[in-house]
């Protein structure tokens, strides 16, 4: 009979032991930055001073007193419907698809009666326009139903709406009542981030950090000039730096101008 031999079990080896040092200095320098995330953060960029954020909104507003929003709209609800249209969306092509339909729906009563399927056909230019069409005949049954068929002026109102959420609620508390909101697109988020502005990994966290450093007499067109600045300056792919009005307070490393 063959005889059958049995391999003797490693040695157990204690919970508590320690990898010995050697060993993560063996592993390539190359592999162990890429395993930790602090690696992968930006360097942290020197705060904005009081003055300097002062200086910078007091250049916005010299350039541009007066600024805009560049959605389209009659009235608050006209307002709104523009700002839920435009999620992932140009302003430029939510315009083209809503001056048809606000010619005939400018009030919750009036669009609920135009139909779901009928608002798709206005606004089947936009993205996600199916999803969009459901939530404003949704949206316009709820103010008829919970708000007498008013745009509500709070923003955890707005954000019981549907297809509305933080960013748009900020919008239309700005723009159709007054108040003094920040309200974070792609374009602030990526100005406040580059600039060194408001740096954050949500636009909530860029949002706060903003409400906390404007000085408050500029807070009323805040956004609408970092919307700007974002959507025709420092664009996301070849910031015109060579142009910009608070080049020499920006932090970014990779400016084109010095």
């Amino acid at each position: 009979m063959q005889k059958i031999t049995r391999r003797a079990p490693a040695p157990a080896v204690a919970k508590s032991a320690k990898i010995p040092a050697s060993s993560v200095a063996a592993k390539p320098r190359q592999q162990r930055q890429k395993s930790g995330k602090a690696a992968n953060r930006p360097k942290r960029l020197r705060r904005w001073s009081a003055d300097e954020v002062r200086e910078a909104f007091t250049r916005f507003a010299k350039a541009n007193p007066e600024p805009k929003g560049e959605l389209e709209h009659l009235n608050p609800f006209t307002l709104l419907v523009a700002v839920v249209l435009s999620a992932q969306a140009t302003d430029a092509g939510v315009n083209k698809a809503t001056r048809p339909l606000f010619a005939v729906a400018d009030t919750p009563q009036k669009m609920l009666a135009l139909g779901e399927e009928r608002v798709r056909d206005y606004i089947k230019t936009i993205g996600l326009f199916r999803t969009k069409a459901k939530n404003v005949i949704a949206l316009s049954q709820k103010l008829i139903t919970d708000f007498g068929g008013e745009v509500p002026s709070t923003r955890a109102e707005l954000e019981t709406l549907p297809g509305a959420g933080r960013k748009t609620a900020n919008v239309v508390l700005n723009m159709a009542f007054g108040q003094p909101t920040m309200a974070v697109d792609t374009h602030v988020f990526r100005v406040g981030n580059r600039t060194g502005l408001a740096p954050g990994d949500t636009p909530l966290a860029v949002e706060l950090a903003l409400e906390r450093m404007i000085p408050p007499e500029f807070m009323q067109h805040a956004h609408h000039w970092l919307i700007l600045h974002g959507r025709y300056t420092c664009l996301a792919r070849k910031p015109r730096c060579e142009v910009c009005p608070i080049n020499d307070l920006c932090r970014w490393s990779e400016k084109t101008v010095a």
